[in-house]
């Protein structure tokens, strides 16, 4: 008797068979979405208490806590068997995403909410609550962590009376000159400057320069200001 098996005799017996369906005890489920929840909840108070955006968006943020949770619950279904797992993996590669995500740091925090719940799912708590923790420290001290000097916009609205003692004083605060516009006699100049310690004295000083109509500042980040 001939008690090697070929390939599709392995799968007939090993992967189509039905004991091959495994199961989730409600144990299990609870713990494991329970965890994932708790985790979720971490990552939302985490990205609300240092978010650095320009607009924070409390569905963006909600949505951290589900893609935790059913993350983990997608887990827990392709453990159970083979085919499904494949299954879903074909199904999940034709989902396309078309949310525009702007920061960064937003991409990582889906990261995040996508691996804890991979982990969780997986049973591996340990692994998601202290990866979690984890991150969530290095996070919070990279947050706190404030550049001495920083990149600011300073939009300037002139005259031709002002363009010439403006240009000096511009000269000594070592200003980049990012973009300049002339309308109705007017000229308005974007520059990038470096303040220091949040120094603004000298928008004192050039508002009361003559032929200045307006002077503003905005925080730069380098994609937009806010």
């Amino acid at each position: 008797m001939n008690d090697t098996l070929s390939f599709k005799d392995f799968f007939k017996k090993s992967v189509l068979h039905l004991e091959s369906f495994g199961t989730v005890s409600y144990i299990d489920i609870l713990l494991g979405l329970a965890c994932s929840f708790g985790i979720g909840m971490f990552i939302y108070w985490i990205y609300k208490k240092y978010f650095r955006g320009v607009v924070y968006s409390y569905n963006y943020n909600v949505s951290f806590v589900l893609m935790t949770m059913i993350t983990t619950l997608i887990i827990m279904t392709i453990s159970t068997n083979i085919i499904l797992s494949l299954g879903m993996v074909g199904a999940l590669s034709i989902v396309r995403f078309r949310t525009a995500v702007k920061d960064p740091l937003d991409i990582v925090y889906m990261f995040w909410a996508i691996a804890a719940g991979i982990a969780t799912g997986a049973k591996m708590y340990p692994l998601s609550i202290i990866g979690s923790l984890a991150f969530g420290i290095v996070i919070a001290w990279l947050s706190k962590k404030k550049t001495k000097h920083e990149a600011y916009l300073l939009i300037v609205r002139h005259t031709d009376e002002a363009t010439d003692e403006l240009r000096v004083l511009l000269r000594k605060l070592n200003t980049k000159l990012k973009s300049k516009s002339i309308r109705n006699g007017f000229t308005e100049i974007t520059l990038e400057i470096n303040i220091v310690d949040d120094n603004t004295a000298f928008m004192k000083t050039i508002d009361q320069t003559a032929g200045v109509q307006s002077c503003s500042l905005v925080n730069y980040t380098g994609d937009y200001a806010q």
